[in-house]
């Protein structure tokens, strides 16, 4: 099995190269950074918007994992350029190789204005878009086209609304947004061989979580990780979170609060 990876230079690729290797498959790496391939591992460098450099790099591939394009808000031109026309460069190159499964790596800010639910209650998986910023806006075409080509052209596409991913959380919001680098690939996983489309929240079974894992759990994704043993010493330092605040009562929290256009 062959399976393209894109952006793989970034943080989330160096995080789930490693995690997603396995005898009998090859990741092929794809980036305009320098990568270095290792072991069950080829790189094949493409600029989301080259054409040719991503068809060769779509070449015999059986699955897509798109973690490419700008990762942090930028003016609204950059923004286009490298999220809403790298994205459908990506999946015009793979209709045309006849790759049936793309993983689309969203982002939380596609839903960054919506609210804590009542206390008991999810956020539900299908939250109607309500971006943060530019970058969330191009989260929102992200999905947009997922669920058009799957319409269109038949093609398996799951987007992940990806919460904070780091080894550890860096601070209290954390606890309720993180998924542990080893639960984002069991769901990376699962969404390799989902049938039909989806949108799933990136998050693991925190005890402060409050975003579904409904639709997740519906395509096999099985959380083994909680933020909670991580709790005590962020609330030692940072002191315990107020709900009330916009950065934990809103999905994009600081997200909503800053310029638009901004370099955050």
């Amino acid at each position: 099995m062959r399976i393209l990876m894109t952006g793989a230079a970034g943080k989330v690729g160096t995080l789930m190269r490693p995690r997603l290797a396995r005898e009998g498959r090859t990741l092929r790496l794809s980036d305009v950074l320098p990568l270095t391939a290792g072991p069950g591992e080829e790189v094949t460098p493409a600029d989301l918007n080259d054409e040719q450099a991503m068809a060769a790099a779509m070449k015999g591939v059986d699955a897509v994992i798109h973690l490419g394009g700008q990762s942090r808000e930028h003016p609204w031109p950059d923004i286009v350029e490298a999220n809403v026309n790298g994205t459908y460069a990506l999946m015009e190159a793979a209709r045309r190789e006849g790759v049936r499964q793309v993983v689309l790596m969203g982002s939380h800010h596609a839903a960054g204005f919506h609210t804590r639910p009542p206390s008991g209650e999810d956020l539900p998986d299908y939250a109607f878009p309500r971006p943060d910023t530019f970058y969330g806006v191009s989260k929102v075409v992200m999905e947009a086209l997922g669920s058009l080509y799957h319409d269109r052209f038949g093609m398996n596409v799951t987007v992940v609304r990806l919460g904070t991913c780091n080894e550890g959380s860096a601070d209290t919001r954390g606890l309720a947004t993180w998924i542990s680098p080893d639960d984002l690939a069991r769901l990376l996983e699962c969404a390799m061989t989902a049938q039909g489309y989806h949108v799933v929240w990136g998050v693991s079974d925190n005890a402060r979580r409050w975003w579904s894992l409904r639709e997740a759990e519906s395509i096999g994704y099985v959380s083994r990780d909680d933020s909670e043993p991580q709790a005590a010493g962020l609330i030692a330092e940072q002191g315990e979170p107020d709900l009330s605040d916009p950065v934990h009562h809103r999905v994009g929290g600081v997200f909503t609060l800053g310029e638009l256009g901004g370099k955050w």
